[in-house]
């Protein structure tokens, strides 16, 4: 069967339907949780600058090919069937047409959606050395809350105080350990004179 004998308004229905059918998957998978296999192909695309180049990982993924596919037959078969066009240049549109649309869904995760994505460190978490201020008195023995700035965000974190005396409530406090979800603080000013 030769290239003229094939029906290609078919063939782009298809692809039009089977990168629907992908993506579709691929939204259930993640919204219902179904199972589902990871692909990771690391040839030389997007690994000049070693594994932390690319924030959307490879180019080469479920979501490219889906788009890929829609957008090669939808434009295809739209193509084929309302212009007097004959098959090579409806495929020499179509194809570049695929990766516009595959470029677009990897533009859309690599810059949108893993944007503020980045490799976790815990010392970036770590409470000791902690610098806040109390939103509570201490009393002696007594438990009170922290307001401190960690990654860029305003938190709170229950604290006591390391000696056990009161410390009034503004004081500048810093986190000496961190034991069972309490941190326990000297003020800013006890630190300086050790």
């Amino acid at each position: 069967m030769g290239l003229s004998e094939i029906a290609w308004s078919e063939v782009f229905v298809l692809c039009l339907a089977v990168g629907f059918a992908l993506s579709l998957v691929s939204l259930l998978s993640g919204a219902i949780h179904l199972p589902h296999f990871h692909f990771h192909w690391h040839g030389g695309v997007g690994h000049a600058g070693g594994h932390g180049a690319s924030r959307g990982g490879s180019a080469f993924n479920l979501f490219t090919f889906a788009a890929f596919l829609m957008w090669f037959g939808g434009s295809g078969y739209l193509l084929e069937r309302l212009t007097a066009l004959v098959l090579i240049p409806v495929l020499a549109i179509a194809t570049p047409l695929g990766f516009v649309g595959a470029a677009m869904v990897y533009w859309f995760l690599s810059r949108v959606m893993a944007s503020s994505e980045k490799p976790l460190d815990p010392a970036d978490y770590d409470m000791t050395g902690a610098l806040g201020r109390l939103s509570t008195t201490l009393r002696p023995g007594g438990t009170g809350e922290m307001i401190f700035a960690q990654e860029g965000v305003r938190r709170g974190v229950a604290v006591r105080s390391e000696s056990g005396e009161p410390i009034e409530q503004g004081a500048e406090v810093v986190v000496t350990r961190y034991e069972g979800g309490i941190a326990y603080v000297r003020t800013w000013e006890e630190m300086q004179k050790l």
